[in-house]
């Protein structure tokens, strides 16, 4: 049976922000010429390789499920040590052309690809005229006079600025990631919580308290998220994203959930006793359920 021919969009994709949703509408759109729209990126790690040292936005999980919301269910995703000395000619032959069968593909104008990062768009399209495939640049989206960017969301989320990376990101910066057991210290005072980890390479925001969502069988729930390092519980130093879930009684140990975050509350605070632990929580779920209204 012959492949079916395809729309190609290329990229990292750390974070699928307005910029990289711009990419993809660009291959979704071309169902309608009969192409299957399908994406072409590599694994979260190849971020620390580049040049950012605080991390990848996303882990594979997510950035997979935002894909696929966005309109590219088909997703090939390598590691990049994998390719990393294919010459770019030998990336479009084999991979674009042989193996996808493209015949549309679309990428940021800061696209790199083949050794050493040595050819851009203008390349594309010459080894596309060679092997059959027409090329599509996006247009870079602006937010403040400023061009989206992972760098930018990065910096928002390390400050706290959950308003900022929601405005890049065209949605609420999430957290996906199965339940984990923790030390169940919350429910012995009224605040039980679910536990999701991180994963090693991955950004975490700036330690604190945040208003979030999350979502329960088709039902949203206000809730409270306290990301940081748990001494208690060691998942090998990784930090974890504990939360309170409003109104919901339940186990959820095991389920793979999203968490969005709101707004940033409070940085992390110590606290002398147990009672003055407790009011401070009472405090912010309070001002929380003023802030998200469900």
């Amino acid at each position: 049976m012959e492949l079916a021919k395809t729309a190609v969009a290329l990229g990292i994709f750390d974070g699928v922000h307005l910029g990289h949703q711009a990419v993809l509408k660009l291959a979704a759109e071309q169902m309608k010429n009969g192409l299957e729209p399908c994406a072409v990126t590599f694994s979260p790690s190849v971020v620390s390789l580049k040049k950012s040292d605080s991390g990848f936005i996303f882990g594979e999980t997510e950035k997979v499920r935002l894909l696929k919301k966005y309109g590219v269910g088909n997703i090939c995703s390598f590691e990049f040590n994998d390719i990393r000395n294919m010459d770019g000619e030998k990336f479009a032959k084999e991979i674009l052309s042989e193996e996808l069968n493209a015949s549309f593909v679309c990428c940021g104008n800061d696209f790199r690809f083949g050794k050493n990062a040595a050819c851009g768009v203008d390349e594309l399209r010459k080894f596309g005229e060679k092997f059959g495939f027409s090329v599509c640049a996006a247009d870079d989206v602006s937010y403040e006079g400023e061009t989206v960017s992972s760098t930018k969301i990065r910096r928002a989320l390390l400050n706290g600025d959950a308003a900022a990376a929601r405005a890049l990101l065209g949605r609420n910066y999430s957290i996906t990631g199965q339940v984990v057991h923790g030390a169940r210290l919350g429910r012995t005072i009224g605040f039980p919580t679910i536990n999701q980890i991180f994963e090693k390479g991955q950004l975490v925001p700036k330690y604190g308290v945040y208003a979030s969502t999350v979502a329960i069988d088709g039902k949203r729930y206000g809730a409270m998220t306290d990301i940081g390092v748990k001494p208690t519980v060691n998942y090998d130093g990784c930090p974890l994203a504990e939360t309170n879930i409003f109104d919901f009684e339940g186990d959820l140990y095991g389920a793979e959930i999203v968490t969005e975050i709101v707004d940033f509350i409070r940085p992390e605070m110590k606290f002398g006793s147990v009672e003055e632990l407790t009011k401070q929580l009472v405090s912010d779920e309070e001002k929380i359920r003023k802030i998200i209204d469900i």
